[in-house]
């Protein structure tokens, strides 16, 4: 036999599992169902007896590293007697100066808006000299 064929012959049965003739092998995953982990958080929730919570447009969690957990539009749960609250939603990783820098931002927005609107009700109420 040809040493090249030999060689070339054992490299290809390396890579198989069962010699000539096995039966393949049919491998059986488990299939997830993707609203499972929302049933089995509502029956806990339930269990915990927890009231969902409305009105709360957005929620930031500070971390030790200086990051902030920005959450919009959560849906937000709370149990009191158990000391226990569900924030559910998906967060976005922000800088802490990014959040001050928006805050003070909104904070100028609304000073200029004030100054503004008051300004031009004083204009409206004096009479042009003729």
């Amino acid at each position: 036999m040809n040493p090249e064929k030999l060689a070339k012959l054992q490299a290809q049965s390396a890579a198989r599992i069962g010699g000539k003739g096995t039966p393949r092998r049919k491998v059986n995953k488990p299939v997830k169902v993707p609203g499972s982990d929302g049933k089995k958080l509502e029956a806990t929730l339930k269990k915990l007896n927890a009231q969902s919570l409305a009105g709360i447009e957005e929620i930031n969690m500070f971390k030790a590293d200086g990051s902030v957990l920005h959450f919009v539009a959560p849906k937000v749960s709370a149990s009191v007697e158990n000391n226990t609250a569900v924030i559910t939603g998906t967060p976005t990783k922000k800088d802490l100066t990014e959040l001050t820098m928006a805050a003070a931002y909104q904070q100028q927005a609304a000073a200029a808006a004030n100054a503004g609107s008051s300004s031009k009700t004083d204009d409206d109420d004096v009479p042009e000299l003729v």
